[in-house]
């Protein structure tokens, strides 16, 4: 008996072509970004190093606080997110040296010489039930704040914007402006 032989489907070109749709796949998509808030945590301490409470006074801090329906409360005021910007600046500046603002201490900056540093800290307390929209948008405002203070410190003492500035005028900057931010853990108030 003579074996019947069934054609055959050539086959060989086919895995080229898979190869080349999958390269020109990888090559044609783009992958989504992870972003998220750019933040630089402070170094680990010395194992052998004494841990001393550090006492802050009050009027050096501003508490700023989202509940659960997204309200904000920056100090003691209830306010939008659009005018949190103008009182961080006005908080850390404080331009008229209200004794119920935060102090200046007079640090020699090297590189700069003598500079008056405000001692604000930005304190950031949320809730659980904080929206990710909200609790963004109350960091953008904080990071835009403390960027507009380093620009205007930038033009008035170098004439030019803090992106123009070399990395060591950068450094002296952020030195006379720093950036104090402290986040609370989130608490659940809705179980209280």
């Amino acid at each position: 008996m003579a074996s019947k032989k069934t054609p055959a489907i050539n086959s060989s070109s086919t895995a080229d072509i898979a190869f080349l749709l999958l390269c020109y796949f990888l090559m044609t998509t783009t992958m989504g970004s992870q972003t998220g808030l750019q933040r630089r945590l402070p170094p680990m301490p010395d194992k052998n190093q004494k841990v001393e409470d550090q006492k802050v006074n009050r009027r050096n801090i501003i508490v700023v606080k989202i509940n659960s329906q997204d309200r904000l409360i920056a100090g003691n005021e209830l306010m939008d997110v659009s005018q949190l910007k103008d009182k961080i600046k006005m908080f850390i500046t404080n331009p008229t040296d209200d004794p119920t603002m935060p102090e200046k201490e007079v640090k020699e900056i090297e590189g700069y010489g003598p500079c008056a540093v405000s001692k604000g800290v930005i304190s950031l307390q949320n809730d659980r039930g904080t929206s990710y929209r909200a609790y963004i948008a109350v960091q953008n405002e904080l990071v835009k704040a403390i960027n507009e203070l380093r620009d205007d410190f930038s033009k008035k003492n170098y004439g030019k914007g803090f992106d123009n500035l070399t990395e060591e005028q950068q450094d002296i900057v952020k030195k006379c402006v720093p950036q104090n931010i402290s986040e609370a853990e989130p608490k659940d108030v809705s179980k209280k």
